[in-house]
């Protein structure tokens, strides 16, 4: 096998990098999705049917579906937030939090 060269070595790793460090597009019912994981995973109350009717009719499907994909995922994620997560997630999501 031939040898690769530098250059594109570190252009492949900067790539496979980036692929891995990023998470949903803001704005798409995927970042939303997240968000409400994160903030279960946090200990905040969610109301998932008032997000849901926020969401346009036709980006519904989509956020249950990422949504029941990370929920799958939190069961290995930290149970602890920052004070400053929390606030930013309740304000993210619009939350009546009362925990």
């Amino acid at each position: 096998m031939a040898a690769l060269k530098p250059s594109l070595v570190a252009l492949t790793a900067a790539g496979l990098a980036g692929c891995t460090a990023m998470g949903p597009m803001p704005g798409t019912p995927e970042s939303t999705a997240a968000q409400v994981s994160r903030a279960y995973d946090c200990g905040l109350r969610v109301d998932r049917g008032r997000i849901i009717a926020r969401l346009p009719a036709e980006q519904r499907g989509r956020f249950v579906a990422a949504n029941a994909s990370y929920a799958v995922k939190s069961y290995n994620a930290p149970r602890r937030c920052e004070a400053s997560e929390r606030e930013r997630l309740q304000a993210e999501l619009r939350l009546g939090s009362k925990r």
